[in-house]
Order: structure tokens, then C-alpha cells, then sequence
């Protein structure tokens, strides 16, 4: 069971998923035997380059298999935030073009499109999305959201920034209608799709397929080491992108500044990367691929978190965001009379672990593969008990 394979389960009751997910026993041992083995050939010796390119071409080949891509359109990163902004920056803009950001990304994501909207003397619009998942069924949501889409698109607007899950609400937003909706606008508009909360808790084929730039972190859902991450890249993104932080992983001819650039998604890849890193990542999505498929794994999650937020739905004072059971394995909720800061605090300290969210203010809970009917009816009273 997967549950069993991880230690950090073994002496709390955890539901942040969404912000780091725990390593698996596997996994650590798969690191440390690929650092092991990095050692023993040399680190820096003729012996050990074809294990450091088989170790990488096996992460891409099983990243590219989640996404439902091609291994050319993966490039391997630090994490989401690495993975959004790298090929972003090396998009060709122009004076007065319009980025769109839905009013539920993260701040990193928002910050970068800030500073490139500066420079490049870039506009910014809003694509509200907040108040829609809070009212409108998720079977509905498609429709909601594309017509606000069809509202906010101007004929200048050449980026769309939309998370597949939303770290906040935890609805699911429909990218493949969103990226099919765009390709009617005489600009044909970038589409940015954070993957954060999506990589490793949803099915992502259909998403990363229509995306631009489909950008994920291994540390979360996969529960992968920190550290790592990747972004799929659209066909069209491998055309006309350009490099921004350049090293010589970017380059064709890695010995060679005159070098041309790697024609896939390498060239949005550096310099020197932690290899044993690979190793563990790609154990991990093995060990959850050994739990079923994507289909599967996801209605396992939905089973723990549709109990949770019954269980919410059922107490005085407790307001879920969404009206009805989620899609996936987030759910925020708020408390009547009660702080979040001190609600996080109070749970930590009887060894149940949620976090907080500041946009909206709310608590937030995941339950994924491991998480058991105990542990949630542990936090369903801990809850309870902290309501006025």
C-alpha cells in the first residue's frame, strides 16, 4: 500500500498535499543509489555520462507519458514557478499586448507576469474566475467560464494564465475547451497553464496536449523530491520561443557558445541539475502508477475528499467554497468566528495538518491515495470542536 511506504504518514495525520506531498521509502532509496552509483563511476568521468543520460531520458520519457506528449516537448525544472516563467520570457511580444490572468493564480506566477508586462511595456486584465467556481456547478463550469473568457478577450490580449486545478477553490478548469476558445482569436493568444495542483491527483493528457506551456512540480501530488519539476511545451512554443536563462544544456553543441539551440525542450534547460533527483522522481510516479490508473487514482481521491467536505457540509458555521462535493482532492472551507492562522495552529497542535490561504482567506485540505476514512473523521471532529 502506498501509505505504507512513506514515513512522514507515520506520525501525523496530513492533509497538505497541495504544498508538499511526502517521500516514499523507494523513492529516498532510489536517490541515494543513484548519487551512490554517480560516485562510484566518478562524478565527472568519461564512465558516468551514459548513466547520467539514461536517468534523465527515463524521467522525460515517463513525464512526456503522463502528459501525453512527445519526450521533444519536455523540458525538466526546478519547479512550477521555473517551469511557467522560463519559456514565458522567451515568447515574442510586442509594445501594448495584453496578458489575461485569471483572479486565481498563484502570486509567484502573477509576479513574473507583472515584471515582463514592465519591460516589455505589456497590459494586464483580469479573467475572473473566483466568484464562478463558488456559484456554478463544476458540470457547468465549462460553460461559465468560457463565455467570461469570450468577455475579457480583447483584440490585443496574447496570453491566457489558467491553473488545470485551482489551489484555492479546487475546481477543475476546462483547458482543452479554454485552448480550442483561443484558437478562434485572430491572435491565437499564448496559453499558460499552472499544473501545480493537477500533476500527479488529476488525469492531465487532454490538458498538457492543448496547453502552451503546461508547467508541474514533482514535490506535491507525485510526491517527489523538492527540487524538481518540468513543463510540457506546445509545438508552436518549441518554434518560436527563445532561451531566457541560457546555459549549456540550452545549447545543440553542449561545447560549442556558437552552438544553435536544442530545436526541442531542452533549450529551456540550463546548466548542471541533481541527477539522483530523477531517480527519485521517477520512483515515485512508478509507485503511483502501481496504484492503478489515472482514473482510478483520481476516484480514490475524490472518495476521501467528497467525505470530507460531507462531513463540513454538515456543521454549523462551517462554509465550504464550493457548493457541491469537489472534483479532485482539495477542499477549502471557512470557519464562523474563527481565524484561520489560529484554526492551523490549533489542528498542528493535536498533529492534524491543514494550511491556509490568503486569496480568499480560507483553510485548505487535500486527501490523496494515502489518506485514510480515520484520519478524516479525526480532522471532521477537530473541526467541529473549534467552531464557537
Amino acid at each position: 500500500m502506498f501509505r505504507d511506504l512513506c514515513p512522514a504518514l507515520a506520525n501525523k495525520t496530513y492533509f497538505n498535499y497541495g504544498g508538499q506531498g511526502p517521500l516514499p521509502t523507494p523513492s529516498l532509496e532510489a536517490i541515494t543509489a543513484s548519487w551512490r552509483t554517480i560516485q562510484e563511476l566518478g562524478p565527472f568521468t568519461t564512465d558516468v555520462w551514459p548513466f547520467i543520460e539514461q536517468e534523465t531520458s527515463r524521467l522525460r520519457r515517463s513525464l512526456a507519458s503522463w502528459c501525453g506528449v512527445g519526450p521533444h516537448r519536455i523540458a525538466l525544472t526546478e519547479n512550477v514557478t521555473s517551469g511557467c516563467v522560463l519559456p514565458l520570457w522567451g515568447l515574442p511580444w510586442e509594445e501594448g499586448d495584453e496578458l489575461l490572468i485569471s483572479d486565481c493564480e498563484h502570486p509567484g506566477v502573477v509576479a513574473a507576469c507583472q515584471e515582463l508586462a514592465r519591460r516589455h511595456n505589456l497590459t494586464l486584465a483580469t479573467l475572473p474566475v473566483l466568484e464562478l467556481c463558488q456559484t456554478t456547478a463544476q458540470r457547468a463550469l465549462e460553460g461559465a467560464v468560457l463565455e467570461q473568457l469570450q468577455t475579457c478577450l480583447k483584440p490585443r490580449t496574447r496570453l491566457l494564465v489558467l491553473s488545470h486545478l485551482l489551489w484555492n477553490t479546487g475546481s477543475v478548469m476546462p483547458i482543452a475547451a479554454v485552448a480550442q476558445h483561443l484558437q478562434a482569436h485572430p491572435q491565437q493568444p499564448w496559453l499558460l497553464v499552472d499544473a501545480a495542483q493537477s500533476m500527479g491527483s488529476l488525469p492531465v493528457a487532454e490538458a498538457a496536449q492543448a496547453a502552451d506551456i503546461y508547467a508541474f512540480t514533482g514535490h506535491k501530488w507525485c510526491c517527489g523530491p523538492e527540487g524538481l519539476g518540468g513543463v510540457a511545451l506546445s509545438e508552436r512554443l518549441l518554434d518560436q520561443g527563445q532561451p531566457t536563462l541560457i546555459g549549456w544544456r540550452s545549447l545543440e553543441q553542449e561545447s560549442s557558445a556558437g552552438s544553435s539551440w536544442h530545436r526541442d525542450g531542452r533549450r529551456f534547460e540550463v546548466a548542471t541539475s541533481c541527477v539522483p533527483l530523477f531517480s527519485g522522481l521517477r520512483q515515485s510516479l512508478e509507485l503511483l502508477s502501481a496504484e492503478g490508473s489515472e482514473t482510478e487514482r483520481l476516484e480514490r481521491i475524490r472518495q476521501g475528499s467528497h467525505q470530507l467536505w460531507q462531513n463540513l457540509q454538515a456543521l454549523p458555521g462551517c462554509r465550504t467554497l464550493l457548493s457541491e462535493p469537489p472534483p479532485a482532492g482539495l477542499v477549502s472551507f471557512r470557519l464562523e468566528g474563527v481565524e484561520t492562522a489560529q484554526a492551523v495552529e490549533a489542528l498542528g497542535q493535536a498533529g492534524l495538518w491543514i494550511r491556509r490561504l490568503d486569496s480568499p482567506d480560507c483553510l485548505r485540505a487535500c486527501t490523496h491515495l494515502s489518506t485514510l476514512p480515520t484520519e478524516i473523521e479525526a480532522l471532521s471532529a477537530a473541526v467541529s470542536e473549534l467552531l464557537p
